[in-house]
């Protein structure tokens, strides 16, 4: 039987750079050599395509050839140049294991479209839908299921201070990773968060703090038939949580720690799987996505933000999860496939 062919892109030009090739690092570790083909794409922070032997830290360093996924659907794949011409290298789906900005809101999604290569995850829609927070919320919102409170605040725009009530979190509304939040407790610090986050984007969002447990759901699956992993609960000392953000995240966090299975009682576990299906849905996620939550005093929930690429480190939410339900990286990855070969009509 032949191997299915699998595009692998990896690295791209946001913030997120450095997580994506951790993830993809643990993609390749993971991935079923007698099963696929892996074709691995890093791109540079400066945009450039380049087909490597695979990745890790240094992985420009090594031979590598400009490469690109081709819009013609004709080619059905990469072009890749060779001694001044371009082969061809036709594939059967791809796997975007790209976080952030031009990976995950929709962008890249696009392409695919125009490719007519089936991929992996959310569509252009929905993808686009989970980047913008504000977005998120309305949405989510609009299906009866509770959000923080938030301000829009766009280019340029000046906010009133004195009109908040601190504390509130500051933020890019299509960022991730906690990139350019900023937790402000008084107005004389609001001025200088703003600008914080718009260094990631020009969308500014403020939320009002919600008080509770912060707890993670990833889900994998499409449309009715979906499957949620053991949920988490990150517990922190001080602070907020950002853990990519920190020197060395692969030996753990300064100021948090995961427990997996979250240690909630059950008809609040309950609760939180069935309101992130819930979100999932409403949002029209497909392939995989962490919806993380907070759980309050009184037992109801809140959404804190959907993410519709988690990452896939060594120390990354998503695996975790899955992996304490009975399904390690490896068979999520074959479940991922599969779900994008079958269950698509893209």
């Amino acid at each position: 039987m032949d191997k299915l062919r699998i595009g692998i892109l990896f690295g791209g030009t946001g913030e997120e750079h450095p997580v994506s090739v951790k993830s993809a690092t643990e993609v390749a570790k993971h991935l079923d050599t007698t099963r696929y083909e892996p074709f691995y794409v890093g791109i540079t922070q400066g945009g450039e395509w380049k087909l490597c032997d695979g990745p890790g830290p240094d992985w420009e360093s090594g031979t590598t050839r400009p490469a690109i996924v081709s819009p013609d659907r004709n080619v059905h794949g990469l072009l890749v140049l060779q001694d001044g011409r371009y082969e061809t290298i036709r594939l059967d789906v791809v796997l975007p294991v790209l976080h952030g900005k031009h990976g995950e809101d929709g962008a890249m999604q696009g392409l695919f479209e125009l490719a007519g290569i089936p991929y992996v995850g959310c569509d252009i829609g929905s993808s686009a839908l989970c980047i913008d927070k504000a977005l998120t919320y309305l949405v989510v919102s609009h299906a009866g299921i509770s959000t923080p409170t938030f301000t829009i605040v766009t280019a340029d725009e000046k906010v009133d201070g004195d009109e908040l009530t601190y504390p509130v979190f500051v933020k890019p509304a299509r960022s991730g990773s906690s990139f350019g939040v900023t937790k402000v407790s008084a107005k004389e610090e609001l001025a200088e968060a703003i600008e914080t986050a718009r260094q990631y984007d020009s969308k500014v969002l403020i939320e009002g703090a919600v008080h509770g447990q912060e707890i993670g759901c990833s889900v994998l699956g499409n449309d009715g038939d979906l499957i949620v992993g053991e949920l988490d609960r990150v517990a922190l000392t001080h602070g907020f949580f950002r853990i990519h953000q920190e020197a060395t995240p692969e030996t753990g966090s300064e100021n948090s720690a995961f427990i997996v299975p979250a240690d909630i009682p059950a008809e609040s576990a309950a609760l939180v799987k069935q309101t992130a299906q819930a979100i999932y849905r409403a949002l029209g996620c497909r392939g995989l996505a962490r919806v993380d939550m907070f759980l309050l005093e009184d037992g109801s929930v809140t959404l804190n933000e959907v993410n519709t690429f988690p990452g896939l480190t060594s120390y990354s939410r998503y695996p975790r999860m899955m992996n304490a339900a009975g399904l390690p990286l490896g068979a999520v990855l074959d479940k991922l496939v599969a779900l994008t070969l079958t269950g698509t009509a893209r």
